[in-house]
């Protein structure tokens, strides 16, 4: 049913209770698991000159070890991965990149958000994704939340 699951990560502690569902899915499906982290453009662009550079770069290490923990994990279970990390707006990356990856489902975390910091930060990538995905999302609420 799944021959594709993009499993998109923030590096967060969440990730590992979404890899929890995703890999598990993935598994049953024999799927390959798409790990992919979004370098968000916005953080950059509000950088100084000075800043700029190096935080791109920050933000781009901080990418690898993303991508590579859930590849790492899905490499475990014995499951093919694909690595990817690109520069956007996040909720719009994980989008393009399922369509143009023929995703078959997207497993996604998130993290709970007082009412105050969703309408501060207009909304959450999650949140955007289900609204505006062409395939199923499935959203792992995190267990804090």
């Amino acid at each position: 049913m799944y021959d594709d699951i993009l499993v998109p990560t923030d590096g967060s502690e969440t990730i590992p209770e979404t890899l929890t569902h995703g890999l598990s899915i993935a598994a049953d499906n024999d799927a390959t698991v798409h790990a992919l982290y979004v370098v968000d453009s916005r953080i950059i662009a509000a950088a100084t000159d000075e800043t700029g550079p190096e935080l791109e770069r920050s933000l781009e290490e901080e990418g690898r070890e993303a991508v590579a923990d859930v590849a790492d994990a899905a490499s475990e279970r014995g499951l093919e991965t694909e690595r990817e990390i690109r520069t956007g707006t996040p909720s719009k990356t994980i989008l393009e990149y399922a369509d143009e990856e023929g995703i078959d489902l997207i497993v996604i975390g998130t993290r709970g958000k007082s009412p105050r910091e969703k309408v501060a930060s207009l909304g959450s990538v999650s949140e955007r994704v289900v609204d505006n995905a062409s395939v199923p999302v499935f959203v792992v609420r995190n267990a804090g939340d």
